[in-house]
């Protein structure tokens, strides 16, 4: 039987370090490249990025170029489903690698199990040293709670949420397009709508990518930042999206705030503080030593930053976002384009 056609999905801005790996591991697929389509959204780059695809479009079949114009991945994401032709869908992001075989596992998958959406583990590397130690705290419990894709690599299991998905063609048709509000955690809210539809999702342990991690601890906290403040959002529109672990960077740093009020007033406000304070610092420390003794102890005066990082900007983001959005707990929609598919 001929194989299902594939479209890859690709939005990207401002990534002239990554996009050539990137785009060279998906035209090294083992899957026939007859039965595939690269569509890419540039989110007006300016760094290369758009000169680069131009020159790499002129010597690869069926690679596509559009414009976006909003320069957020969600808008980028929906001009290219209303242009893709696939019976399968794949988004790939421009910061990562995927496997070899990573486009013939999707396919495999959601022919055989009877699941509407797939992806796999995510291995997280860094180039320099800063870097590496920020991919080393991204794949921790600690680090970032009980996220399988980033923690787990030896199960295939439903999951809540994957990254770099393939979607039936079907699934998409009935869940629509991507909420363009979104600028952060559209994956999370449009998986979310796959399972309220009775969707599968399925994480595979054979469907593998590499993410390049942040490359400093400044754009890591305006990355997580990012991630509190539209949580926010999610968790107005599907409550029972959320996990506990969601809460605990928020609830953290409110309590940090609240100590540090009451020590004005109150002198045993500053023994609560340096207790919660002391309380964190000695966890993150206990979890260092215990990552770094298998991975290098040169890591080990980052890796308790890189935690405080990761957790105190996805809290103070949540903890912004609900004042943002005080008055948007009933707007359930969002921002979902109603045009169909063309």
């Amino acid at each position: 039987m001929e194989k299902p056609f594939v479209s890859i999905l690709i939005p990207v801005r401002n990534e002239i370090q990554y996009i050539e790996r990137c785009l060279e591991a998906v035209y090294q697929q083992d899957y026939p490249t007859d039965r595939m389509e690269v569509l890419i959204s540039d989110g007006m780059s300016e760094d290369g990025t758009r000169e680069f695809l131009a020159d790499y479009a002129n010597s690869h079949e069926n690679l596509f170029v559009y414009d976006n114009a909003q320069r957020i991945v969600p808008t980028g994401l929906n001009r290219l489903i209303r242009q893709a032709k696939g019976e399968i869908l794949i988004r790939v992001d421009g910061h990562c690698v995927i496997r070899p075989d990573y486009v013939s596992n999707c396919v495999k998958h959601l022919q055989s199990n009877a699941v509407d959406g797939v992806g796999g583990p995510m291995h997280t590397i860094g180039e320099d040293k800063i870097s590496q130690v920020i991919a080393l705290g991204m794949s921790s419990k600690f680090g970032v709670g009980g996220s399988a894709f980033r923690t787990e690599t030896g199960q295939t299991k439903f999951s809540d949420s994957v990254p770099f998905p393939a979607y039936t063609r079907s699934i998409i048709e009935q869940v629509g397009l991507y909420d363009e509000e979104l600028v952060r955690n559209q994956d999370d809210e449009y998986n979310y709508r796959i399972r309220k539809h009775g969707g599968k999702i399925l994480l595979a342990s054979d469907v593998r990518s590499v993410y390049y991690s942040r490359g400093s601890l400044k754009g890591l906290w305006k990355q997580y930042y990012q991630y509190g403040y539209w949580k926010v959002r999610v968790l107005q529109k599907h409550p029972r999206q959320m996990s506990l672990r969601q809460f605990i960077p928020p609830v953290f740093v409110l309590a940090l705030l609240v100590c540090l009020l009451i020590s004005i007033f109150f002198p045993w406000g500053w023994q609560l503080l340096v207790c919660l304070a002391g309380s964190y610092l000695l966890a993150s420390m206990t979890v260092s030593v215990f990552m770094v003794a298998s991975n290098g102890w040169g890591y080990l005066p980052w890796l308790p930053a890189t935690f405080a990082v990761l957790h105190l900007s996805y809290g103070c983001g949540f903890l912004v976002g609900l004042v943002k959005f005080w008055n948007r707990w009933k707007d359930k929609q969002g921002r979902v384009p109603e045009v169909g598919l063309e």
